[in-house]
């Protein structure tokens, strides 16, 4: 907000407001009674901003609230009446002990140095709930939503904003509607009417993009302002984009989102040329799609290993063979040092000085958590937010999922930590308990149909790690499993992956394998 707007903002509050006093007349974290229009006004300051409130306590009636003590009660800042000692909300006026007791709240200003009150709008009361606002309309703040409407129905008020122009979906299934397997319909998790019928205010396309922490309050894009008692941060992550020469020509693109899709959709063609930047999960299944959209697709990498962070040298051969047995080209070991074009890319040009034609690039090189909205307001970030196991940030009324977060120096971009993180914060919001989030296990799945792939837990081997293989050409089946300490460390699944899950529950669950190890190789059943 420039100088001209927030002037214009301090004359309309002046022309609503009565000026009570000067700021620093009220002492920091203590209150004031002010007979404004012949109301008693409690006003209280916390650190340069004020909170009025009526000076009524409704549980003695007795004019008494400008002497309690202001503090941080639960991460609600509140002031204690010094009579009954309840603690009523400085955001909501609601009581924290008896959900029926209620005191009126004003709005209140500091329009330089001066404190304003405008006792003739007194904000409207929200009986019972507290206001639960969602930065971001995604998986994994969606799910939290989900777990705490099934633990504390008809207890929050649900704010939700989201960047994008549509209701939630799939972000797993995005490959498949790349492919032409699915349509876009077909990956909707929440379509804007489920928002209405389940009372859950979205802003859709309008992205946060401010939070005053003192006040409680978020600022979308279009201006919306809402206060929160809590505030849940699911903002995400972005893609990262190679700081190279051409970056930003028409028709390089990363695949992130639906736009994303739509994009690479709209570009597809037979004969047209197609370069995926990166060998991992992601490149590979969006050159598994635009192949299927009838594109010429080579698959850049800087490491000779596909998916290196999930798989070994082997399951990794055999990827790129079944790849390359459906018509994708590979470049590795490659070092991308430029994207060229004019008006649009039409090359991708290597370290070593040699070139590949393209019509579109892909980007797929990784993405990192989207912090910046957390930081800008002060929350200790590293790579992603900080969390504690109730994923809870520094601050106590903001809390935030997904893989935004930063848990026991761990970021996460796969679902299942998601969902479990969903619950465990659900938990806490809904006050129903006590759990905590001690991290989950890492376990991919490749989406290409055809092609069965399955990797968890450690798959690189350690000292003291004894490796159970097996092997067979003739079905092109690769199984790989560490073992160490009589416990099933890691599992690499090519070809065969039926008993995947298995494997991943013996992984988390630290079981003994020691009477296993004759059939550990082919599964529960045998």
């Amino acid at each position: 907000m420039n100088a001209a707007v927030t002037a214009m903002a301090d004359r309309a509050s002046a022309r609503t407001s009565t000026y009570v006093c000067g700021l620093e007349e009220i002492l920091p974290s203590a209150g004031v009674c002010a007979l404004v229009e012949g109301r008693q006004i409690a006003i209280f300051r916390v650190g340069d901003s004020v909170y009025a409130l009526s000076n009524r306590d409704p549980a003695s009636d007795a004019n008494v609230l400008s002497r309690g003590l202001v503090g941080d009660l639960k991460g609600e800042l509140v002031v204690a009446s010094p009579i009954y000692k309840h603690h009523y909300s400085l955001m909501t006026g609601q009581c924290q002990e008896d959900p029926e007791l209620f005191v009126d709240v004003f709005p209140a200003t500091v329009v330089n140095g001066n404190v304003m009150v405008d006792v003739r709008a007194p904000q409207p009361r929200r009986y019972g709930k507290r206001r639960l606002v969602v930065v971001g309309n995604g998986m994994a703040g969606m799910r939290t939503v989900e777990e705490l409407m099934k633990q504390a129905p008809d207890s929050w008020e649900i704010v939700v904003f989201g960047a994008e122009p549509h209701g939630n979906y799939n972000r797993i299934l995005l490959s498949p509607v790349l492919a032409g397997e699915k349509k876009k319909e077909e990956i909707v998790l929440h379509a804007p009417e489920w928002y209405v019928e389940h009372g859950v205010t979205l802003h859709m396309g309008d992205p946060v993009v401010a939070i005053d922490r003192r006040k409680r309050t978020v600022k979308s894009q279009n201006g919306v302002e809402v206060t929160y008692d809590r505030l849940l941060l699911a903002t995400g992550s972005q893609p990262i984009v190679l700081p190279i020469p051409g970056a930003k020509l028409p028709g390089v693109i990363t695949f992130r989102d639906l736009a994303d899709v739509d994009a690479m959709i709209k570009r597809a063609g037979r004969g047209r040329r197609a370069v995926v930047i990166g060998g991992g999960l992601l490149g590979l299944e969006a050159a598994n799609g635009l192949r299927m959209r009838g594109m010429d697709v080579t698959v850049v990498h800087l490491l000779d290993t596909l998916m290196e962070r999930q798989l070994d040298e082997a399951a990794a051969s055999l990827l790129r063979a079944s790849l390359v047995s459906r018509g994708i080209s590979f470049k590795m070991p490659a070092q991308t040092t430029e994207l060229v074009g004019e008006d649009h890319v039409r090359a991708v040009r290597f370290k070593d000085g040699s070139e590949i034609e393209a019509d579109l690039v892909v980007m797929a090189v990784g993405v990192r958590p989207n912090i910046e909205l957390a930081t800008s307001v002060g929350l200790k970030c590293e790579r992603g937010v900080l969390v504690d196991d109730t994923l809870q940030t520094y601050d106590p009324s903001i809390y935030a999922v997904g893989e935004c977060v930063q848990h026991r120096k761990i970021t996460f971009g796969l679902v299942a930590p998601l969902w479990e993180q969903a619950r465990v914060c659900a938990m806490h919001l809904a006050e129903r308990g006590v759990s905590r989030y001690r991290g989950s296990l890492a376990a991919t799945q490749l989406k290409v149909t055809g092609i069965d792939l399955y990797s968890a837990g450690e798959f690189h081997g350690t000292e003291h790690a004894e490796d159970i293989v097996l092997r067979d050409p003739g079905r092109r089946v690769y199984k790989r499993l560490i073992v160490r300490d009589n416990k099933l460390r890691g599992a690499v699944l090519f070809g065969d992956t039926s008993a995947g899950p298995w494997y991943a529950e013996l992984i988390e669950a630290g079981k003994d394998v020691a009477g296993l190890r004759d059939r550990l190789l082919f599964g529960p059943g045998t």
